[in-house]
């Protein structure tokens, strides 16, 4: 098994060397813009809005949000992906998690770009960020993703159980996984998902590692993990919060950015 974060862009991958992956994970903007906090208390100082505005009033999460090339993710994506073999049950498939009103393009993009086929689940959270328009209107409590393939159907471990298309979204115990991205996706639903697509030993790529949790996921699963993250600051909150005191052997490179 083996587990490395670049600080590059994922559009270097072929200069790493990496295998081709049998689960992608991926997580792409949702294009929030200056609005990422406009419903939560942290766009305020201590959450009070008789504290005035925080630094992050007004904000985007991050500057990549406003320059997101989604053609140029999925062709990428295509590519960090095994091709399909010829024996059933063992195909790859990506999963990417996008806001509701994201979909017909995510799927269109995806169609472009040879997943022709896909799947939407829905993870069910019992809390809402969307806590300074609770009493304005019904607030937001699920997050979404697609499962995309080409032809054949997915390898799929579902251990003679059926698996819905709604999962339950636990939130980590922070005294155990560090909280270090605002759109962290929490390691126990990343692991459900990684167990139901992939096998012990196969490979996972978050081709946008953000926190790492991605990688830490695979890694607790027994899974080789790669994962790219552009910038640096993330970079090693994840190297030194998210993935330090994981048990395992963990190879974390750096590619030092020009500019």
């Amino acid at each position: 098994m083996k587990v490395e974060l670049f600080n590059d862009n994922f559009q270097n991958f072929k200069q790493y060397g990496i295998p081709k992956a049998q689960l992608v994970i991926a997580d792409i903007p949702y294009n929030l813009g200056n609005n990422a906090y406009a419903s939560n208390p942290m766009w305020y100082v201590g959450g009070d809005n008789k504290n005035g505005e925080s630094k992050k009033a007004g904000k985007a999460f991050f500057n990549s949000d406003y320059n997101f090339n989604i053609a140029e993710y999925f062709h990428f994506c295509n590519r960090l992906l095994k091709k399909e073999p010829k024996e059933r049950g063992k195909a790859p498939c990506m999963i990417v998690f996008c806001s509701f009103q994201q979909m017909p393009m995510v799927i269109e993009y995806a169609n472009k770009h040879g997943f022709k086929n896909y799947i939407p689940i829905t993870f069910n959270k019992n809390y809402s960020a969307q806590v300074l328009k609770a009493n304005m209107r019904i607030v937001g409590a699920t997050e979404y993703a697609l499962i995309l393939y080409r032809e054949k159907l997915p390898k799929f471990n579902n251990n003679k159980k059926m698996i819905f298309d709604h999962f339950e979204w636990r939130r980590d115990n922070k005294n155990i996984v560090p909280n270090i991205h605002p759109t962290q996706k929490p390691v126990s639903v990343l692991k459900r998902l990684i167990e139901i697509f992939t096998d012990e030993g196969d490979v996972v790529i978050d081709p946008v590692a953000g926190s790492g949790s991605t990688l830490r996921a695979a890694m607790e699963l027994g899974r080789s993990a790669y994962g790219f993250e552009i910038d640096r600051k993330m970079y090693a909150k994840a190297k030194e919060e998210m993935l330090s005191d994981v048990k395992v052997q963990t190879s974390l490179m750096e590619f030092a950015n020009e500019g």
